[in-house]
């Protein structure tokens, strides 16, 4: 099966990326030791409180409801966290030296219910290598009840998207749990098949973590620990919404807002702006700097180091950031950076715009 690709335009700004990319090894060679003991303890701190938080409300949530609600709510947090902190960055390998360390580390995304190889090709293959280019970037090609990229087709329904997707967004995970990563596995016409065969063994994996993420939130606590099954599904449903509205507060800020521009390839599959350039128009920062974006975070709010240097931890873009603001400023490059209520606000206005039902201006997410 032949693979598809898209081309950058092979032009202007790659002497600044360099720039960038000389000052970025420099401050990770001289700092890597400073840092070196968070990235290992946040490694290990953030997966023991999800697992911490599961094993309390077993042994007291057949007794107290309070605590099996605040356990699954606590875990519905935490799953955002170590998707931020520790997944994120294992998948893409800046974890430990070891590659194969990383690549294990991975699976604890699969234990908390994501297929992490689906995951990693959304992520790696199409979201970074295309961002906002509509039927490349898996992260707006996710439901047809959502229209994110402008200029691609609408229906009837997104005339009203912007009044009925807050009330949707909260069912982001269960989409992604039991709806998405299914389609992309079964469906020859999802993105991910541009790109890759997907080996038998993943179809096996994908049933069995399945499998495993559903015994231990709703089979157990039933049968082996005796909770009521009525509380064990609302408690389920707590963790849903709260991992859903937190994972969307953070992911939609830096790229689908009205600040953002979503390039079209032209008739030879070329993309308008070489690289560089690209990943700024299509991406954003969100302001605000301390320990909580910091450690909590994991340094998400810098988004577009991220996605220049997708290669280097969380823990080094506050500086580098600093180098890639200073080189925008010095040569009038389009760099962007918002508030979260800002941002939040442009992403709306956004769905607002795209609500139109002309083929004019349209999409699907």
């Amino acid at each position: 099966m032949k693979k598809e690709k898209l081309l950058y335009n092979k032009e202007r700004q790659d002497h600044f990326f360099a720039l960038l990319r000389s000052e970025a090894n420099d401050i990770v060679a001289k700092t890597s030791s400073k840092h070196r003991n968070e990235i290992v303890f946040k490694a290990f701190l953030f997966p023991a409180l999800y697992f911490s938080c599961w094993i309390v409300a077993m042994l007291y949530g057949a007794e107290t409801s309070a605590i099996l609600f605040t356990g699954y709510f606590a875990m519905g947090l935490l799953v955002v966290v170590n998707y931020l902190n520790v997944v994120h960055d294992a998948v893409h390998n800046t974890i430990f030296k070891s590659r194969r360390l990383n690549e294990l580390y991975v699976y604890l995304f699969d234990i908390m219910g994501a297929n992490s190889f689906i995951w990693k090709t959304r992520h790696v293959l199409f979201h970074h290598n295309y961002p906002n280019v509509n039927g490349w970037d898996t992260d707006i090609d996710q439901s047809a009840l959502v229209k994110i990229v402008p200029r691609a087709p609408a229906s009837k329904l997104h005339k009203y998207q912007h009044i009925y997707l807050p009330f949707i967004y909260p069912l982001f995970l269960f989409n992604w749990l039991l709806i998405r990563d299914f389609k992309d596995f079964f469906s020859r016409q999802r993105i991910v098949h541009k790109k890759i065969n997907i080996p038998f063994i993943e179809y096996v994996k994908l049933f069995l973590f399945k499998g495993l993420f559903f015994t231990y939130m709703i089979v157990l606590p039933v049968f082996v620990f005796h909770i009521a099954w009525k509380k064990v599904l609302l408690a389920f449903v707590l963790m849903i919404f709260t991992a859903s509205i937190a994972a969307l507060t953070v992911l939609l800020p830096p790229h689908a807002n009205t600040g953002s521009e979503f390039p079209e390839p032209d008739e030879n599959r070329r993309l308008p702006y070489d690289w560089f350039i690209h990943m700024l128009k299509t991406t954003n920062d969100v302001n605000g700097e301390n320990w909580f974006t910091r450690f909590v975070l994991g340094n998400f709010n810098y988004h577009i180091v991220h996605h220049l240097f997708p290669n280097i931890h969380h823990t080094y873009y506050p500086r580098i950031t600093e180098k890639l603001k200073r080189i925008s400023i010095e040569n009038n490059l389009p760099y962007r950076s918002y508030s979260i209520g800002t941002s939040l606000r442009m992403h709306y206005q956004l769905l607002k715009n795209n609500s139109s039902d002309f083929n004019i201006w349209e999409e699907d997410m």
